[in-house]
């Protein structure tokens, strides 16, 4: 049977206020694409389907768009369970009508495998799935130690315990899969991640896995990697889209499973080419980051600016600048600094306008204030010894 793991959607997320609404449009389409071109029997959605518990409207009308068109009326199965940015009882609202349409909503953890028959090959998949397994989603206190390496001691005992229970049903005529949505450790972080720590889940040891497992799909992490251990591969997708510039430069994709019973699985990555591209730009000064603007470089990406100047830039500069580029997202000036403002001087020794002079340039990373700023900080320092 043939596989697709994604993971990461984050329906609804922004960009600092930019939707990515159409890129992740984009994205479902191109997904739908290669199902159909791969010929896929079999979709895994491993969690943080919505990018909060409370997605907008137009952003649960696209998930539930996009299951009506993989699955094609069961023609597909299709597997999800909540990552920890979703609300389990939200994502799981509507199984009484997507089971009918051959597909599965896991919320929160359960001790019950998923048992699927794939009719195109005439064989069974066996999934051990285990949504986000906070100790408020697992509905139970795993320790009253307050010390930080019990508690990880007997958060890895629990998940390890729940996972053996997930894989009993496992047999070497099945396929068989693990799904989750946690942080194993060794995995690669990046920015538009919010620490899995938070609500209660730790890191785990890819040891836990149980050796039965033919595969392990995960989510959470949004750069895909791989991580082996007994030789039973375990991946992260990673997300569709570059959610931030932590993540620029990465290559998004899917993970395509060729896999039997009692065989060994066949691995191969899909590269995708819907979503823009998150850039950053290091210019050494304005005048080349306005050449850059002129020549539209990265006319279809969003751009971080970091740019080298002398003094702070003008309210005019910046609207300039917006104004040339609408993908543009952060402007951060690096102030030059000059020999004379590295030099260690002593603050008694300095009059109190070079005090401030002084501490203004530290603050902004060499900016100097202006005479209005040095008047309105004299009037501050008049009114505070009166």
């Amino acid at each position: 049977m043939r596989i697709l793991h994604t993971a990461d959607w984050h329906l609804g997320k922004t960009l600092e206020g930019r939707s990515r609404h159409l890129e992740q449009e984009q994205f479902i389409s191109e997904l739908y694409d290669i199902v159909v071109d791969e010929q896929i029997d079999v979709i895994l959605i491993a969690g943080d389907v919505y990018d909060t518990v409370n997605p907008p409207a137009i952003s649960e009308q696209l998930f539930y768009d996009s299951l009506s068109k993989l699955a094609d009326y069961g023609k597909r199965k299709v597997v999800i369970i909540s990552g920890n940015h979703d609300s389990p009882e939200r994502l799981i609202a509507a199984s009484p009508i997507a089971e009918r349409h051959g597909i599965t909503l896991v919320g929160t953890p359960t001790l019950h495998p998923i048992q699927l028959f794939i009719e195109k090959t005439s064989e069974s998949l066996h999934i051990g799935a285990l949504p986000y397994p906070s100790e408020s989603r697992l509905r139970e206190l795993l320790t009253e130690a307050q010390d930080e390496e019990a508690l990880q001691a007997a958060y890895e005992q629990r998940v390890q315990s729940i996972l053996t229970k997930l894989c009993s049903s496992f047999t070497p005529s099945s396929v068989n899969v693990i799904m989750s949505h946690l942080f194993v450790a060794g995995g690669s972080e990046s920015d538009s991640e919010r620490p899995i720590q938070v609500g209660g889940a730790y890191t785990i040891s890819p040891a836990l896995f149980p050796s039965s497992a033919q595969y392990v799909a995960l989510g959470h992490l949004h750069r895909p990697q791989n991580m082996y251990h007994r030789d039973i591969p375990i991946r992260y997708a990673g997300s569709p889209l570059a959610y931030s510039f932590s993540e620029a430069g990465q290559t998004k994709s899917v993970t395509i499973i060729d896999a039997k019973p009692g065989e060994a699985v066949d691995v191969k990555e899909i590269y995708l080419q819907s979503g823009k591209p998150l850039v950053r730009w290091k210019a050494t000064s304005m005048q080349e980051l306005y050449s850059w603007l002129d020549k539209k470089r990265d006319a279809n990406s969003w751009i971080d600016i970091e740019v080298d100047v002398a003094d702070v830039i003008s309210m005019e500069s910046i609207q300039h600048i917006r104004g040339a580029h609408d993908g543009i997202i952060h402007i951060r000036p690096q102030f030059q600094l000059n020999q004379q403002s590295r030099e260690h001087t002593h603050a008694e020794s300095l009059a109190i306008d070079e005090q401030f002079v002084r501490f203004y340039e530290r603050q902004t990373g060499g900016a100097k204030p202006d005479e209005e700023l040095i008047k309105l900080f004299f009037e501050l320092v008049t009114d505070e010894e009166e």
